[in-house]
């Protein structure tokens, strides 16, 4: 067949020898079509409704946050936080060049300028010793705040993304963070159930993100959700993310700019449905995991497992191929025969919109840019 025969078989094996596998489908075994029918229904399908509330709350009480505030997509939950954090236009927000787009994208809606510091190689998030060189090097304080000494610009937001679910080490990230007097955001889109030396990813910064993405381990469709312990900060997301409309019977004013990104109830309503499935969701993705484990042991290609101290929910599973060539052999082949793999994400740098921003030394991610690769993780019931 190929050269990489006998890992396509595997894959097929586990997906039961179907033609086309995908790399992750949703998956709809519960409440789903009853919720969304009760939705449609009371007519509340919209940004109003007890579907909202009601999603909100789960995921509060599932991820530990005090608060959790429903938004259209993840890429709009960011662009919110990094607002809460008062990232302002003009500043400069750190962030890894290993990311989805969104990651990025999300700071310069605001108009923010982004500098990329290195990952580690076992975790694929951002690298605590590579961040605090980079500050050390290149940062001062100005009237207690802390400033890029090059660009002269002020450094107001550090954002570290969860990689495929395998959590950052977030609390040395914090710690540093601390330190120079910088707001920690995480982009946890991908990291709904993982969870870093027994809590929960999103948790440790002033705010998290998730995504809820049709091909995240739960699916609104789209949707996403900003966490915060801060009540004044929860109360101003949702107020904002509602168009800044003051909450009257009829009268429409509105106090500030604000953005309609509430997410509507009927796609909550899929969401309420989903939660009560993600325990099963969870335990079955780790069983996917642990028997790719087992089967890549016996290969040269190594299988990404969740780093020390942390548990992960194991959202998209990866393997390390050898180098540049191997890695597209393998993508080509796999996708040849049904099986479909994807490589991770150009680094943000090498982007067109990215290319100018400043970087530290990118060794690692750069390395993983040329190796690694997404291989089926969709949930087996």
């Amino acid at each position: 067949m190929s050269q990489f025969k006998d890992e396509i078989n595997f894959i097929k094996n586990l997906y039961g020898n179907k033609d086309n596998i995908l790399l992750h489908e949703p998956c709809f075994i519960g409440n789903e079509k009853r919720y969304l029918n009760e939705c449609i229904d009371s007519t509340f399908v919209s940004s109003v409704g007890k579907f909202v509330d009601q999603f909100e709350i789960e995921v509060a009480k599932f991820t530990g946050a005090r608060y959790a505030i429903a938004t259209v997509n993840g890429t709009a939950a960011l662009h919110i936080a990094l607002l809460m954090a008062d990232v302002k236009r003009g500043d400069e927000v750190i962030t890894q060049p290993l990311t989805f787009i969104a990651t990025v994208n999300a700071l310069s809606y605001i108009g923010a300028h982004p500098v990329f510091v290195d990952v580690d190689k076992d975790t694929l998030g951002l690298s605590p010793e590579k961040l605090e060189w980079f500050l050390k090097q290149n940062t001062e304080f100005i009237n207690g705040e802390c400033f890029n000494k090059i660009s002269k610009r002020r450094i107001k937001a550090v954002v570290p993304m969860h990689t495929f679910g395998l959590p950052a080490r977030i609390d040395e990230i914090v710690a540093i963070c601390d330190k120079y007097n910088i707001t920690v955001v995480e982009d946890a889109a991908e990291s709904l159930g993982s969870y870093y030396k027994e809590r929960h990813t999103g948790t440790f910064g002033q705010l998290g993100t998730l995504s809820f993405n049709g091909n995240k381990t739960i699916t609104t469709g789209g949707g996403g959700m900003i966490l915060t312990n801060d009540e004044a900060l929860a109360k101003k997301a949702k107020h904002i993310t509602t168009t800044a409309k003051i909450p009257h019977k009829w009268d429409f004013e509105h106090d500030m700019i604000g953005y309609n990104y509430r997410l509507p109830n009927i796609n909550s309503a899929l969401g309420c449905a989903q939660m009560e499935s993600l325990p099963l969701f969870l335990s079955q993705k780790r069983l996917l995991a642990e028997k790719y484990e087992q089967f890549f042991a016996t290969k040269s290609i190594n299988f990404i497992v969740e780093p020390k101290n942390t548990k992960a929910n194991y959202w998209l599973n990866a393997v390390i191929l050898e180098n540049l060539e191997e890695r597209n052999a393998f993508l080509e082949e796999t996708n040849k025969f049904g099986v479909a793999t994807r490589p991770i994400w150009k680094l943000m740098n090498h982007s067109s919109m990215y290319k100018n921003a400043q970087t530290g030394d990118l060794e690692n991610s750069e390395w993983l840019e040329d190796r690694v690769v997404n291989i089926p993780s969709s949930v087996i019931i």
